[in-house]
């Protein structure tokens, strides 16, 4: 399949080479940037754990210069893929929840104690799950840190423009319903809306097709579990019906 790949860089590049490595034909066009930002030294010295919800915020976490303090917390994080990153950066102690933020919750519940300190719960300036209000009502004392914001490009570059005018996309991978709104915005600025709509969007979740919903006549195929393997395993399914 000729595939849009849409999230921002690094990750764009990473998912790219998989899929080429899978036979498919990747075309970049990440509809978001990533900005990190400082807030000074982080409030770690009465922590119990860590809470990283993507790989952005260890990305900014690394950028900022984490510590040997931080580095030694028990680090909770969402999906594996924010999990192995975790690990290469030094983390020891990393606990890999499921795909999706709200599910990390009982995962936290269950391994750490609210007499025991605040978490520290490091994010992006949106979030699709906030974890902060239901580890607050299980009795949890959680600060929140943001590291970064992601910004909608503005508009499709003339290379992604001509891409959807051609007819010879496939489908668009979709990663995240911030991500999918930038999307939608970009397509229908630039007149393309009805172009979209004949292409396969591959999401991560139905939070992501979601976001879609003011593309009319989106054909949207969603992932069984929000995780890398299981979108593979979406788009092999929709490849072989091409």
């Amino acid at each position: 399949m000729r595939l849009l790949i849409t999230r921002p860089q690094p990750d764009a590049d990473a998912q790219a080479a998989v899929l080429k490595d899978l036979g498919h034909d990747p075309v970049l066009a990440p509809m978001l940037t990533v900005e990190v930002h400082d807030p000074g030294p982080l409030p770690v010295s009465d922590v119990q754990a860590l809470i990283v919800t993507s790989r952005n915020t260890l990305r900014a976490l690394e950028q900022l210069g984490q510590t040997d303090a931080t580095l030694r917390l028990p680090l909770f994080a969402v999906g594996e893929a924010t999990a192995r990153l975790a690990k290469e950066m030094g983390f020891g102690a990393v606990t890999a929840g499921p795909g999706t933020a709200d599910v990390l919750v009982p995962v936290i519940r269950d391994q750490c104690d609210p007499a025991k300190g605040p978490l520290l719960y490091l994010t992006g300036e949106r979030t699709a799950f906030d974890l902060q209000a239901p580890l607050q009502a299980d009795g949890f004392s959680v600060k929140r840190q943001v590291l970064y914001a992601t910004r909608p490009v503005g508009m499709l570059d003339p290379e992604t423009a001509t891409e959807l005018r051609s007819g010879r996309l496939d489908g668009v991978v979709l990663m995240s319903p911030a991500t999918a709104k930038a999307y939608v915005e970009n397509v229908k600025a630039s007149e393309l809306a009805g172009a979209a709509e004949r292409l396969v969007h591959l999401c991560l979740s139905a939070n992501v097709a979601e976001a879609l919903a003011d593309l009319a006549g989106a054909r949207c195929s969603v992932a069984a579990k929000p995780t890398q393997d299981d979108l593979l395993a979406l788009i092999t399914r929709e490849a072989a019906n091409c």
